[in-house]
């Protein structure tokens, strides 16, 4: 990050006159900075993955809750999403053609399905972020607790904001 704050470097930043307030929109447009290599990583992922935003966090979906010890139904799948059943339908059938998951039926209840990652859909994302995800763990590694403590504390206030926002 350079020194001060470029004139127009955020709208929303027009008057960073003071030291603290410089402060909090060079931290801000940090964070903007990550969301944009976070983002800019998500595009190359499904790429080389081949699946759209969806499907890709439909995949991450299910493998967390596969590891809980989780079933998941397509319709929890659309709540989770935000998006239709229908939509919800086709992407399942768009995971199961190209091996990422598979329908399993409810043991006691037969009308109701599941949707459960495949085990090469699992080492797939796993070949494809594990070195990314390792290499951020090593970034952060080595923060005190306070600054981990900081850091959180930051990203917490900021999700608030977001989570009131219309």
């Amino acid at each position: 990050m350079s020194e001060g704050i470029e004139p127009g470097a955020g709208y929303w930043f027009a008057d960073a006159s003071d030291a603290r307030r410089r402060r909090a929109v060079e931290l801000l447009q940090a964070f903007r900075a990550y969301r944009a290599a976070e983002s800019a990583m998500r595009r190359r992922t499904r790429l080389k993955m081949a699946m759209g935003e969806n499907d890709l966090l439909s995949l991450r979906y299910l493998l967390r809750a596969q590891r809980e010890g989780r079933s998941v139904s397509p319709v929890e799948l659309a709540r989770y999403l935000g998006v239709s059943t229908a939509s919800m339908t086709a992407s399942v059938r768009r995971l199961e053609r190209s091996g990422h998951v598979r329908r399993e039926r409810h043991v006691t209840d037969r009308r109701s399905i599941y949707v459960v990652p495949t085990e090469a859909a699992d080492r797939e994302v796993r070949e494809t972020l594990g070195d990314m995800h390792q290499a951020m763990l090593d970034a952060v590694v080595d923060l005190t607790p306070e600054q981990n403590r900081a850091v959180r504390d930051c990203l917490d206030r900021l999700q608030a904001v977001l989570d009131r926002t219309r």
